[in-house]
C-alpha cells in the first residue's frame, strides 16, 4: 500500500489529523499524570496505615523495652499472626554485641532486610520508605525507623506489607481511566471530524460551483459565502468574465485578419491568372500555398482561442448522429455504423468537436470500400474516446505519422488539401487530447481520437 505524501494530503485531512493527534496526545499525557498522582496518593495512604502500626510498635518498645513481645491485639491486624501472610513487623535491638530480634509470627523463621542496607535514605523525621522482596518472593512495601530509648537501648522498628492491594487499586483506576479517556478520545475525534466538515463546507460549495462552470452548467459562481471566501468567489467571477472577453476579442481579431488577407490574395491571383507566362503560373501556385498557410494558421489561432473558453460542453451522441446522417448522403456507397454510449460529453465547443470528428468520418468515407464504423465510449481516466475505422486499403505503419503532417496528401486522386488530419491532431492537442492512427479490425485504417470528458 502506497501512502500519500504529507504535502499531498487535503486540507480537511490535515486539519483532522492535526486536531486528532493533539487531542489524543494531550489525553495520554493527562492520563499518565492522573495515574501517577493516584499511585502517589494510594501509596501515601498505604504508608500512613503502616505508620500507625509502626507507631504502636515504637510505643510498645519505649514502654517495655525487651521485657515482653508486642501482643497482636495491640496492632489490631490478624494478618501479623498468619504465616507468610504478607504482613510483617520486626523489632531489632542494635546496641548489643549481638543484635536481638523479635518479629511477628507471620515471618516464621525469616527476617526482614534493612532499607538502609539497600541505599534508601531517611527523611527529615528519620523514617525510611521503600520496596523489598519478602520471604515468599512477593514485593513488599516497608517503612522503618531507628529509635533510641535511653538506657533501654537503640532499636530498629520495621513494618512491611504486600502492596498487592495497592497495585490492584492502581490497575482498576488505570483501566477505568483508560476506558473513560478512550470514550472521550472517540468523542473528540468525532466532533473534530464534524467541525472540519462543517467549517470547510463553504469551500466544497465553491468547488462545486467552479466544477459546474467547467461542465457548462453555470456561467458564474452564485450563492453567498463567508466573508473569508466571498472575495475569492468575486475574483473568480471576474476572471471568468475576463476570459470570455479575451476570447471574444481574439475571435474578432482573427476574423478581421482573415478578411484583410483575403482581398490582396484574390487580387494577386486574378492578376496572375491574366498572365499566361511561366511567371504568372508560378505566382498562382505560390498564392495557393499562401492561402493554405493563412487558412491553417488562422484555424489554429481560432481553435486555440475557442479551447480556452471556460464552461463549454458538447453532447457527443447528438453531434455524431448529425455527422453520420450528413456523410451517409455524401458517401452513399458506404454503409455507416455508429455505436455510442449514452450521456457522453466533451469538455469543449461543439464546432471544434464536429470539425475533428467530421474530418475523421469524411476521411474514412473517402477511403472505405463499403463500410465505416464509429464507436464512442468513456475511458476510466476522465477522457472520452472516438474511434473511426474503415475497410479500405489502410496505411502502412511507417506512413501514419506522415499522414498527420500539415499539407501532406498521400494520394493526389482523392480531393482535399491535406490539412484535415493535421488540423484534427492540432486541435486535439490544444484540448489536451491525442489522435493516433492504427490498423483497423476490418482491414483498413482506424483513427482514435481521445478528448477530455465533460
Amino acid at each position: 500500500m502506497v501512502l500519500p505524501r504529507r504535502d499531498a494530503l487535503s486540507i480537511p485531512t490535515r486539519l483532522f489529523l492535526s486536531a486528532a493527534f493533539w487531542s489524543v496526545l494531550l489525553l495520554l499525557i493527562a492520563g499518565a499524570g492522573l495515574v501517577t498522582a493516584f499511585r502517589q496518593t494510594t501509596e501515601q495512604a498505604f504508608d500512613d496505615r503502616l505508620s500507625v502500626y509502626l507507631k504502636a510498635l515504637v510505643a510498645d518498645v519505649a514502654l517495655s523495652g525487651d521485657e515482653a513481645p508486642t501482643s497482636p491485639g495491640q496492632l489490631g491486624e490478624p494478618l501479623f499472626e498468619l504465616t507468610r501472610s504478607g504482613w510483617y513487623w520486626q523489632v531489632t535491638r542494635m546496641d548489643g554485641a549481638t543484635p536481638q530480634t523479635r518479629a511477628s509470627r507471620s515471618l516464621f523463621a525469616s527476617r526482614l532486610p534493612r532499607l538502609a542496607d539497600i541505599g534508601v535514605r531517611a527523611d527529615q523525621t528519620g523514617l525510611r520508605k521503600g520496596y523489598i522482596e519478602g520471604p515468599d518472593g512477593r514485593n513488599l512495601r516497608m517503612i522503618e525507623r531507628v529509635i533510641d530509648v535511653g538506657d533501654d537501648g537503640t532499636y530498629l522498628v520495621q513494618v512491611a506489607a504486600t502492596n498487592e492491594d495497592v497495585e490492584l487499586e492502581i490497575r482498576k483506576f488505570t483501566l477505568a481511566l483508560a476506558l473513560a479517556f478512550g470514550i472521550l478520545a472517540l468523542a473528540l475525534v468525532g466532533t473534530t471530524a464534524l467541525q472540519v466538515r462543517f467549517g470547510l463546507r463553504p469551500l466544497r460549495l465553491l468547488r462545486g460551483e467552479v466544477a459546474a462552470i467547467r461542465r457548462g452548467e453555470g456561467e458564474k459562481i452564485a450563492g453567498s459565502y463567508p466573508q473569508d471566501l466571498a472575495p475569492l468567489a468575486g475574483e473568480l467571477n471576474l476572471l471568468i468574465a475576463s476570459n470570455r472577453e479575451v476570447v471574444e476579442r481574439a475571435r474578432t481579431q482573427v476574423g478581421n485578419l482573415a478578411h484583410a488577407l483575403k482581398t490582396p490574395l484574390s487580387v494577386i491571383s486574378n492578376e496572375a491568372t491574366a498572365d499566361a507566362s511561366s511567371l504568372g503560373g508560378k505566382v498562382r501556385e505560390q498564392v495557393e500555398v499562401m492561402r493554405d498557410q493563412v487558412t491553417y494558421y488562422l484555424d489554429r489561432a481560432r481553435l486555440a482561442a475557442r479551447s480556452s473558453v471556460i464552461g463549454a460542453i458538447t453532447e457527443v451522441e447528438p453531434s455524431l448522429d448529425a455527422l453520420m446522417r450528413t456523410f451517409e448522403k455524401l458517401h452513399s456507397r458506404v454503409d455507416f455504423d455508429f455505436d455510442g454510449a449514452p450521456g457522453l460529453r466533451f469538455r469543449g465547443e461543439r464546432q471544434d468537436f464536429e470539425d475533428m470528428a467530421g474530418n475523421l468520418i469524411d476521411n474514412a468515407g473517402k477511403w472505405a470500400s463499403s463500410q465505416v464504423a464509429v464507436r464512442a465510449f468513456r475511458r476510466p481516466d476522465e477522457f472520452i474516446e472516438i474511434s473511426v475505422e474503415d475497410d479500405g486499403p489502410g496505411l502502412p505503419p511507417e506512413r501514419r505519422e506522415e499522414a498527420m503532417t500539415r499539407g501532406r496528401r498521400l494520394d493526389e486522386t482523392k480531393p482535399g488539401s491535406g490539412l484535415g488530419l493535421s488540423i484534427v491532431a492540432d486541435l486535439a492537442r490544444v484540448y489536451g487530447g491525442t489522435l493516433r492512427l492504427e490498423e483497423a479490425t476490418m482491414g483498413g485504417l482506424r483513427a482514435v481520437l481521445r478528448l477530455p470528458a465533460g
